[in-house]
């Protein structure tokens, strides 16, 4: 059985830094996407971040770019998203979230949340100011 179990979340200030970490149980070495989600109260589900594992090749969303980094520990087949300069606005229930693609897949922007077939149960991240 496939699963992702998210930590990390926690309450930070404005400024600070934060890792979420996805440990990810039974996914093969066939390629696939990787990615965390966020969802505020009141707010639709936002893709973050993505990894093709093939390549390592990743996208991320605008609001973020420049201030998270997603990674992966094939070895310890951990998923991570290193967050620093945190703002208020993103604060949010994180999900990591994975599917299995095609060879003929060329990175993971196009794949949207409803495509994900596996999911972790979350992360809470809070940054007050």
């Amino acid at each position: 059985q496939v699963q992702l179990v998210e930590s990390g979340g926690d309450s930070v200030q404005a400024g600070g830094s934060l890792r979420l970490s996805c440990a990810a149980s039974s996914l093969t070495a066939s390629p696939y996407c990787m990615a965390w989600f966020r969802q505020a109260p009141g707010k639709e589900r936002e893709a973050v971040a993505s990894l093709l594992t093939r390549t390592n090749s990743a996208a991320y969303a605008d609001s973020i770019k420049g201030r998270f980094t997603i990674s992966r520990d094939n070895a310890k087949s951990t998923l991570y998203l290193q967050m620093s300069a945190l703002k208020p606005e993103d604060t949010a229930m994180y999900f990591c979230a994975a599917v299995r693609v095609s060879l003929l897949s060329p990175g993971c922007a196009a794949v949207t949340g409803n495509q994900y077939t596996y999911w972790g149960q979350g992360t809470q991240v809070t940054v007050s100011s």
